[in-house]
């Protein structure tokens, strides 16, 4: 088996010396005679390098079927002018890398974008820049592209008028890193994808999520930055996620979270950092997932926990300094806390093993008044709520008898 192995590396590596002996390289170029992007790829043969000089290329419509390597050198622009999608791309094996795109048409229908990718494989994008297109770059039915280190920007105002700046849709293995997305209406937009990678974007001042994805399973999410996105990230009806050292901070609105997790089962989401958002997470219909050692730092509510979630794990969290820690929408609980830290903890250590010695419940009565009526908000840290609160972990009464941490810790989770 090792033997085969090997000889297929060696038939893979001779391929690709054969293939570079033969790609020509063609440069495109606004003072020469080849000044068209469009006539170059009708001239190049497979696996060609097009290379497009510094300039101004106001070319839309142009369809690629042969695998090519496309170069910007010191980033040409092309421009859809508002009417037009630039690049399609109809084959496998296309690079385009370093390249400025702005201007793509508009289409509602179609949903154009500045570079789209149809049934393919082993496509990729590097190194460009995007402004002010409708759509930016829109992956479909293709499999093992690669979307690395572009710099995507849009200018939309309203979310209805806008489109998304990374698009994928019914695509295996695509791997997006390292790509700074700011004002579409959803960052990146994921749709029936299986085994993706998203790791090391910046996602930040989008109308609608930063991240924004259904259907998607066995994906892992790593390091990535969502900020000032007006409703946060959305991850929906989907299987086997992982969700690792990734950044939610300052998403904050009437309606806004850093994380919203709908009919989420069989997840992990750990060492993740959430501050400053309305809510922390939001935990509906998610049943068989972990959350461990991530910070919830100054958050309105840490986790708003609803009733149809169950079998989930959290243990080995920081909360500190929210203004509710966990909230809830009924008494029945069928999840396990256990091992957090609550900077609100004001229990005791008798046997100085560093685990309080009464349990918390980090659900108030008061944050149960809120979610019924939402101007008792008037009455945060009123000597009457201080009050109350404290009745109601002496005598619990309305608050989830079984939602409690039986371990909490006395010092922070390293």
């Amino acid at each position: 088996m090792k033997i085969n192995s090997n000889i297929s590396c060696l038939i893979i590596f001779l391929l690709a010396i054969q293939i570079n002996l033969y790609a020509d390289r063609i440069i495109v170029d606004k003072k020469t005679k080849l000044s068209s992007i469009s006539q170059a790829i009708v001239i190049a043969k497979p696996y060609d390098e097009i290379i497009i000089r510094s300039g101004e290329y106001k070319e839309g419509n142009i369809i690629i079927t042969k695998s090519l390597k496309i170069t910007g050198d010191n980033f040409p622009v092309l421009d859809g002018e508002g009417e037009y999608e630039i690049f399609t791309v109809h084959s496998d094996n296309v690079f385009i890398s370093g390249i400025i795109f702005k201007n793509a048409g508009v289409n509602y229908l179609k949903e154009n974008a500045a570079v789209r990718f149809e049934n393919v494989k082993n496509g990729e994008v590097s190194n460009c820049k995007f402004y002010g297109n409708f759509f930016f770059l829109y992956f479909a039915k293709s499999d093992q592209c690669k979307i690395k280190n572009n710099f995507i920007e849009a200018y939309g105002e309203k979310e209805v008028s806008s489109g998304n700046g990374i698009h994928i849709w019914n695509c295996r293995e695509v791997e997006v890193a390292n790509n700074k997305i700011l004002g579409h209406r959803d960052g990146i937009y994921l749709e029936f994808v299986k085994r993706a990678t998203i790791i090391e974007n910046y996602s930040a001042k989008n109308l609608r999520y930063g991240l924004h994805f259904m259907f998607s399973d066995s994906c892992h999410y790593y390091a990535n930055e969502f900020e000032h996105n007006s409703a946060g990230v959305a991850v929906m009806y989907s299987h086997y996620v992982e969700m690792t050292k990734n950044k939610f901070i300052n998403n904050w609105g009437p309606a806004s979270y850093g994380l919203l997790l709908k009919d989420i089962t069989d997840s992990k989401i750990s060492f993740n950092k959430f501050i400053e958002n309305t809510s922390g997470i939001y935990i509906e219909g998610c049943n068989r997932s972990e959350f461990q050692n991530n910070l919830f730092e100054k958050n309105g509510w840490a986790i708003k926990l609803m009733a149809n979630s169950s079998d989930n794990i959290f243990t080995e969290n920081n909360f500190l300094s929210n203004t509710f820690d966990v909230s809830t929408n009924s008494r029945q609980n069928f999840n396990t806390f256990s091992s957090n830290f609550w900077s609100k903890y004001q229990g005791y250590d008798l046997d100085k093993n560093g685990i309080g010695d009464i349990p918390y419940r980090p659900v108030k009565l008061y944050s149960i008044m809120v979610e019924q009526n939402k101007p008792t908000m008037i009455l945060l840290n009123s000597l009457f709520i201080e009050l109350l609160n404290i009745a109601e972990s002496v005598f619990p009464s309305l608050t989830p008898e079984t939602l409690l941490d039986k371990t909490p810790l006395l010092m922070r989770v390293n």
